[in-house]
């Protein structure tokens, strides 16, 4: 009876699940599931709140959650009596904690499913030297104070294991935080923003294996041999993961036919493939996250990565990942930082960071980057985040840390993450505005360099625009630098933000949505490139939601120091010849562009087949006057350079019948401003002095009395055009159009050009509508967008302009009011 008794096991577990109901009296938050949702819903409503609260101030995610689980911890809420016991009681911490290692096995394995390894092979020796420099001084910082540090935060541990998590914590870079931060900051799209990715993926290359041979080192500290066997199983681990994994992925990708979806089967076969990864990572002896990263790593870049991160990216990132940062703030008292051990642990952390910055802003300026730009990449290489986190809670749960070193850890990273983005943002900002480029206006001149930034949407948009930058003539003499721009909402996943990095790099795409259309704009632009003399292209990306878009172009235009800036119309036209609106957002980017772009603007409206389609190019330019007509001229005068360009310019001009006392007869007269339309006559002037030899322009000049006739002229030109010019006309409102402002339906296109691109219109030609810009130029006073003021106003000095009549006559055009028709003149 007695040995009966020894070979029992005593098991105490609670049975209560779920509630009967509190109909029967019964409290919900005694029960397991009801109080495990309840947690959730609370988390997940202060994560929330927090997110938007921090907003303004240009937080990552991280900070929000992080802060969350610190005031729903012991910290604040703590405080208040019972709710610590009623909300977060001890049985309901293990199945919270178990929760989120479950949410981060799968982060990081769409982490690594998401990293393309094929970069590291691509970087240049900047952001290598970079990373590996600004990891330097950190470890130096704490191996120098390791020993120190140990007996203030340590239990029993042996020092080379202490010395490589601590290692770790001071030095690695959080690379899915700082994708988030280089996205808000929009400077995912510029030099700096590719070399701190560079370098940050190369930092937590580093700080993996650091980590990776840390828990082996700790889990075996009695034992080196058992460390050795480790390390040793973890490397045959990756080994078996690439030349075995990797292969037999790859086949079922090939067996799979393009554009269809992969098999049920296979992908849970890859899901259950994650938690086998990360059991035998543990059972090795190494933390089960490292056996799911590597089998993230191994998965080939395409679409079934794409359809992995669409199935989990969602329930992982937005559900059961802020549980484990959230779980981190719940572990974290403030009242320890206080101590004067915590004062000197975080004055270490605090050095090394320091450090770390100072390290690599010396050698950014040593590689000839900026003083800001190397600041901002410091403050860049001290984002602190999963990696960190993941590093101190296993510290703390093995009693590596105590709780005084644990808060103090966690706060430092946070405050450290948290300063970075308001810093750089502040910095930039003052940059930008001591940014000044000359070149905001298309010149005619075939002497210099024209940069033209080609916005995209989908690939229906390329063509156009392909046909378009073709007909700019680009020469060795006069080179064209287009900044292809492809514009993606930004649905929240970071999965969307590694592929810019990949793009820019590699220019390999991984698109989540729409897998072939990345690839067909990027080959088309890079057929151009190959093809056309005298031109460069640089492909470029934008991923940020439909409300700020319009920021990353203009950012894009200002740091490539661009000219011209080409965004297609919001309207496509259907096989019935009217016009659909593809999305309605796009029209709000549009007039966004064209209140804060800084430089001139195209809306490019494509009509169909009829449009930009020939070598043969025949291009007609409504000029009314103003600075967007002449603009709109300008480049005109660029394109009729090319051999295969015909063009025609007609000039209305306003006029009014008078009755001659003498001749008892009516005369055409034409009302005349001593403002605008002296820079206009002198303008066109210098346009027909250039061009009178050339056959293929031919200019002409219609005076007209109202909208009917003015409509008649324009619907009177040849039907054989591929493509209208014409000015937006901001500012410039005269009796021609006036009757056509209430009728018109998108008036960022102006009158005009709203005009032709209605699916009223008779003909079917490629509209282009052109906005000059008039903002602050260098030692010129400050312009509103409907100011006439322009560059070009000192040619006021040199004009002496008259009025004029012209007799009634008929022509090409048909008869009308008075007008002439002429090949270029003097």
């Amino acid at each position: 009876m007695e040995k009966e008794i020894e070979n029992r096991s005593i098991v105490c577990y609670t049975p209560m699940i779920m509630t009967n109901g509190i109909w029967q009296g019964e409290n919900p938050l005694n029960y397991s599931l009801p109080l495990f949702m309840f947690q959730l819903i609370i988390i997940a409503l202060t994560n929330r709140a927090l997110f938007y609260i921090l907003k303004p101030l240009r937080q990552p995610r991280v900070v929000s959650e992080i802060i969350g689980g610190v005031i729903l911890g012991p910290s604040v809420m703590g405080k208040v009596p019972h709710f610590a016991e009623i909300l977060f009681p001890l049985r309901s911490i293990k199945m919270l904690e178990t929760t989120a290692n479950m949410g981060l096995i799968f982060f990081l394995f769409l982490v690594g499913v998401e990293m393309d390894i094929e970069v590291l092979k691509r970087t240049k020796h900047k952001a290598l030297v970079i990373a590996i420099s600004g990891m330097i001084i950190p470890i130096a910082i704490g191996t120098s104070t390791s020993f120190f540090v140990r007996s203030y935060v340590t239990n029993d541990i042996q020092n080379s294991a202490f010395l490589l998590f601590f290692g770790v914590i001071l030095s690695v870079t959080a690379f899915p935080v700082l994708s988030r931060i280089l996205t808000d900051l929009k400077l995912f799209n510029t030099n700096l923003g590719r070399i701190a990715m560079s370098a940050a993926l190369i930092n937590s290359i580093i700080g993996w294996v650091m980590f990776t041979i840390a828990v082996a080192l700790a889990r075996n500290e009695n034992s080196p041999v058992a460390s050795l066997w480790a390390v040793l199983s973890a490397a045959a681990y990756v080994f078996i993961c690439i030349f075995m994994v990797r292969p037999a992925i790859i086949r079922v990708i090939q067996q799979t036919p393009d554009g269809e979806s992969f098999d049920d089967l296979h992908i849970s076969m890859i899901l259950c493939g994650v938690m086998v990864c990360g059991l035998i990572a543990d059972v090795i002896g190494i933390h089960f996250i490292f056996g799911s990263f590597v089998f993230g790593l191994v998965i080939p870049n395409g679409p079934l990565g794409a359809a992995l991160a669409e199935k989990l990216e969602d329930f992982v990132s937005g559900l059961m990942l802020p549980l484990f940062f959230t779980i981190s703030g719940l572990k974290t008292n403030l009242s320890y930082v206080e101590t004067e051990e915590g004062l000197v642990l975080m004055g270490i952390i605090l050095a090394a960071c320091i450090g770390k910055a100072i390290s690599t802003l010396i050698v950014a300026i040593c590689y000839g980057m900026p003083l800001r730009e190397g600041f901002s990449l410091g403050m860049f290489m001290n984002t602190k985040g999963l990696l960190e986190l993941i590093v101190i809670n296993i510290e703390r749960d093995k009693q590596v840390l105590d709780e005084k070193a644990f808060a103090i850890m966690v706060i430092t990273g946070v405050l450290a993450t948290s300063i970075i983005t308001p810093v750089v943002l502040m910095a930039h900002r003052r940059a930008r505005t001591n940014i000044s480029y000359k070149r905001r206006f298309i010149d005619s001149k075939l002497n210099m360099e024209l940069r033209i930034l080609a916005c995209i949407h989908t690939p229906r948009n390329v063509r156009t625009i392909i046909k378009l930058l073709e007909a700019s003539y680009a020469t060795k003499k006069s080179p064209i630098s287009i900044y292809a721009l492809h514009l993606v909402e930004l649905t929240g996943r970071s999965s969307d933000m590694v592929t810019v990095h990949n793009m820019h790099k590699g220019h390999r795409w991984i698109e989540n949505h729409n897998m072939g259309s990345s690839s067909q704009i990027i080959n088309a632009f890079k057929n151009y490139e190959k093809k056309v003399e005298g031109v460069s292209v640089q492909t470029l990306t934008a991923i940020s939601p439909y409300s700020t878009m319009h920021e990353d172009i203009c950012d894009v235009a200002l740091d490539k120091c661009v000219a011209f800036i080409i965004i297609p119309f919001h309207k496509q036209q259907k096989v019935d010849g009217g016009m659909e609106t593809e999305h309605p957002a796009f029209r709000t980017i549009n007039q966004n562009v064209l209140a804060s772009a800084p430089c001139s603007v195209g809306i490019l409206i494509d009509r169909g087949p009829g449009g930009i389609n020939r070598l043969d190019y025949h291009i007609a330019v409504l000029f009314f006057g103003g600075p967007d007509d002449r603009e709109a001229l300008s480049y005109a005068m660029r394109m009729v350079e090319h051999p295969g360009i015909h063009l025609t310019v007609v000039r209305l001009l306003e006029g009014e019948l008078m009755t001659n006392p003498c001749e008892d007869e009516s005369i055409l007269t034409v009302i005349t401003d001593n403002g605008e339309r002296q820079i206009d006559d002198e303008f066109i002037n210098e346009f027909r002095q250039k061009k009178v030899d050339d056959e293929a322009v031919l200019y002409t000049e219609r005076v007209v009395k109202n909208v009917e006739e003015m409509v008649s002229v324009v619907s009177g030109i040849d039907n054989s055009l591929d493509l209208y010019i014409v000015g937006r006309g901001q500012g410039m409102m005269t009796q021609l159009t006036v009757g056509l402002t209430d009728w018109s339906d998108c008036p960022e296109l102006g009158v005009i050009g709203d005009m032709l691109a209605s699916s009223d219109f008779a003909a079917t030609v490629s509209v282009l509508v052109v906005q000059q810009y008039v903002g602050e130029v260098k030692e010129e006073r400050v312009e509103t967008p409907d100011s006439p003021m322009l560059q070009r106003e000192q040619l006021l000095d040199n004009i002496q302009m008259n009025d004029f009549k012209v007799s009634s006559v008929s022509g090409a055009y048909g008869s009308g009011p008075a007008w002439s028709s002429s090949t270029v003149d003097p």
